[in-house]
C-alpha cells in the first residue's frame, strides 16, 4: 500500500512537472540577458537575470492600454455568462414544462460542433449585425455555452426541493426563489464558472483577431503578438511579454483557488 501511494505521488509530481516546465522556461528565458536560450539540455536558471525585457516589452507596444481591454472584454464575459447561463440553467432544472429535455438536449448536442463552424456562424452573424470591430462582436458568442449551463443546471438541482418548496408556500415569486435564495446557495459553483470563463476570455487569440481589426482595441493576447514583427530576433521580449499575458490569469487562480475547488467538488458530486 505505501508503495503505491509512493507510486501516486511520483506520477503526479512528474506529471507537476510537465505541466510547469513551459511556463517556467518561459520566465526564465524572460529574465536572462546572457545564453544560447535554445540550448540542450535547457537553462533552468536566468543567466544575467535583469528585467530589461519586460521594459523592452513595455515600451515597445502599449501594454497596459492592451491590459485595459483585456479585463474590460473578460469582466463583461464573465457577467453576462453568468447572468444569462444561470437564468437558463434555473427553469431546465426547477421547472417542468413540455419540451425541457428537447431543448436541453439541443444544447448539450453544441458541444460536438467543431470550432471552425462555430467561428463561421458566430463571424457571418456578428457581420449581420454590424458589431464587426466592437467589443460588443468579441463578447456575444461566447456568453452563452453548454458547459457552463450543464454546471449551473446540475447545481441547481442540488438545493432541497423542500426549501423551494417552503419558499413557494410563504408567496416568494419564482423570480424571488431564484435571484436571492438559489443564487447565494450555487455561490461555489458561480465562482467556478466565472473562473473558468475569465481564464479563457484573457487567453483567447482567435476569434478577437478575427473579429478586431483597430491595434488600439486588441486584447493583450492578440496585442503582444506584435512583439513577434518588432523583435523578430528577440526571443527573450517575447517571452516577456507572454509572461506579463499568463501572469494576471494565474494570479487570479491562486487567490480564487478555494472558491473553484469548491465548485469543482460540487460539480463532482
Amino acid at each position: 500500500m505505501r508503495a503505491r501511494t509512493l507510486l501516486h505521488y511520483a506520477v503526479l509530481c512528474a506529471l507537476a512537472l510537465l505541466c510547469v516546465f513551459p511556463f517556467w522556461w518561459t520566465l526564465v528565458t524572460a529574465l536572462s540577458t546572457e545564453g544560447n536560450i535554445f540550448a540542450f539540455p535547457p537553462t533552468f536558471w536566468p543567466r544575467a537575470p535583469s528585467l530589461a525585457n519586460f521594459a523592452e516589452a513595455f515600451r515597445a507596444i502599449p501594454m497596459l492600454a492592451f491590459f485595459r481591454n483585456s479585463v474590460f472584454i473578460a469582466a463583461c464575459t464573465v457577467f453576462w455568462k453568468l447572468t444569462l447561463c444561470s437564468m437558463a440553467a434555473y427553469p431546465l432544472a426547477r421547472m417542468r414544462f413540455r419540451g425541457r429535455q428537447l431543448v436541453f438536449a439541443l444544447i448539450l448536442a453544441t458541444l460536438v460542433l467543431p470550432s471552425e463552424v462555430n467561428f463561421l456562424v458566430n463571424f457571418i452573424t456578428v457581420t449581420k449585425l454590424s458589431l464587426v470591430d466592437t467589443y460588443t462582436g468579441v463578447i456575444l458568442p461566447n456568453v452563452v455555452t453548454a458547459v457552463a449551463i450543464l454546471l449551473l443546471k446540475q447545481a441547481f438541482e442540488e438545493v432541497p426541493q423542500d426549501l423551494i418548496d417552503a419558499a413557494r408556500v410563504d408567496g416568494a415569486s419564482e423570480w424571488t426563489i431564484f435571484s436571492r435564495i438559489m443564487l447565494p446557495l450555487i455561490a461555489p459553483w458561480l465562482a467556478t464558472v466565472g473562473i473558468l470563463t475569465a481564464v479563457e476570455s484573457w487567453n483567447e487569440y482567435i476569434w478577437p483577431s478575427i473579429v478586431m481589426s483597430k491595434p488600439d482595441d486588441f486584447p493583450l493576447s492578440v496585442g503582444v503578438l506584435y512583439l513577434r514583427g518588432t523583435f523578430g530576433s528577440s526571443t527573450r521580449v517575447i517571452a516577456a511579454g507572454t509572461v506579463l499575458t499568463i501572469l494576471p490569469t494565474l494570479a487570479a487562480f491562486l487567490f480564487t483557488q478555494r472558491f473553484f475547488m469548491r465548485g469543482m467538488d460540487g460539480a463532482v458530486k
